[in-house]
């Protein structure tokens, strides 16, 4: 997920992410990218209860197929994508805040082909601003970024080349000072001819990271990365003390990266330290930059990186290492300086953020692709089978509630002016906020 985009003045630049700050520090109207501000699965809300049954939703509406990427707001608009496998048609759906009826949706052609039983052709989560939304789709032969502006008419598309990777992809693309940046981490064509079907050919993909103008869609900057194994993890945006903001990258090959979000040149990098798959999305907290790896259904070590920053450490380097419990698929989370840890399999943990000292870890039950939100001081996460376990984000373990949606998802809820909307995979609900009931 990162095409980089560069012919911006400096000026220009920390303007625009003057914007892109403010609303990491707590955006109300809008829930722009996967997991929200700056990636960091945090809301201000207040009216989202603990406990709820079917006649607290606001609305429930049924979508056009299914998938797993996760709902974006913009003002009162909400953005997903879906995906009918008998027509087989890919979706983008805009649907109205206020009922949930579906003010437009686009429909695109799709060729159906290999990928992880639990992966769609609509899992990438789409990102938006106040010109429009930016999707990202692929198939074996085509890495396609699509943007359309708010009413659905299509700005622009660019062809990223062929994608290789054996359980399809599933970046997601953010928004961030004027470009579309989007990291893209493929399989090495070597490691993907073992899962290959005999006789089958295959299209040889090149990873790279890449910044695109907004308007245009035209390459501002672009990185070529070494290719070792698809990767799924979703970049944030960071502040050094110095005029221009970094971006953060986590992936096999490079370890951590960080990357001048204006020009696209690497500011530092730290290898060798994620040595297997990587699906988190990093994570920040003061100079610390946060990312895992792991294989199968567990992640293998979650690392604290002491990333490099005006009036700090020069070089990056390894502050600490967590081995027990480290979540693959979901990202960390960090607020109130407690780490948060939500594994694949049900275990929560809380660590003292600065130090990786934990104050406590227990089972909160069932299996997970989602990662957890913060509202209210509680943590919300959703299990593969529906269920919102909410607990408290605090020092002590409590277990508050467990909440069937009644049926599977993987997508992480958007939280905008005060309501949650959570996707499942064929329903989206509406939850809290002034329209509760």
């Amino acid at each position: 997920m990162r095409y980089m985009l560069v012919s911006f003045t400096a000026l220009l630049l920390v303007c625009s992410m003057g914007t892109v700050v403010a609303h990491a520090a707590g955006e109300k109207n809008e829930w722009t990218r996967f997991r929200g501000p700056n990636g960091s699965g945090i809301s201000e809300a207040k009216a989202i209860p603990i406990k709820w049954t079917a006649k607290d939703y606001n609305w429930v509406a049924k979508l056009p197929g299914s998938g797993s990427s996760s709902p974006v707001v913009w003002g009162d608009r909400i953005f997903l994508t879906s995906n009918d496998t008998e027509k087989t048609m890919r979706t983008i759906l805009c649907m109205d805040t206020r009922d949930g009826k579906i003010r437009w949706r686009r429909d695109f052609p799709y060729t159906p082909h290999h990928m992880h039983r639990d992966n769609d052709f609509a899992s990438a989560t789409p990102t938006v601003d106040a010109d429009g939304v930016v999707v990202v789709w692929s198939k074996p032969e085509q890495l396609l970024m699509l943007a359309l502006d708010l009413e659905g008419k299509e700005m622009w598309r660019r062809d990223l080349g062929p994608y290789v990777g054996t359980w399809g992809s599933a970046s997601s693309p953010i928004i961030a000072g004027g470009l579309v940046i989007l990291a893209n981490d493929q399989m090495h064509p070597q490691v993907m001819k073992r899962f290959l079907p005999k006789g089958a050919s295959m299209v040889p993909g090149k990873s790279f990271l890449i910044a695109v103008d907004r308007k245009s869609g035209k390459t501002r900057w672009k990185i070529d990365r070494h290719t070792v194994l698809a990767g799924y993890s979703t970049p944030c945006v960071r502040k050094t003390g110095n005029d221009s903001p970094e971006l953060v990258f986590s992936g096999t090959a490079h370890g951590m990266t960080g990357v001048d979000l204006a020009t696209g040149k690497v500011n530092w990098e730290i290898k060798g330290i994620l040595g297997s798959r990587v699906v988190g999305s990093p994570q920040l907290y003061q100079d610390l930059v946060f990312g895992s790896h792991g294989a199968g259904l567990s992640a293998q070590q979650l690392v604290a990186v002491r990333a490099p920053q005006k009036g700090g450490v020069k070089e990056p380097k390894v502050a600490y290492e967590v081995r027990q419990s480290p979540p693959l698929v979901p990202s960390c989370l960090i607020k109130d300086d407690l780490l948060f840890l939500w594994t694949d399999s049900g275990i929560v943990s809380c660590l003292d953020a600065a130090s990786g000292k934990r104050h406590w870890r227990e089972r909160a039950g069932g299996s997970y692709y989602c990662s957890p939100v913060w509202i209210g001081s509680r943590l919300y996460c959703t299990s593969k089978t529906g269920e919102v376990v909410v607990i408290a984000a605090d020092k002590t373990f409590k277990l508050l509630a467990k909440n069937p949606l009644g049926e599977k998802c993987f997508a992480v809820p958007a939280i905008a002016n005060g309501v949650m909307y959570q996707r499942t995979q064929t329903k989206l609900f509406s939850l809290g906020g002034k329209n509760k009931k």
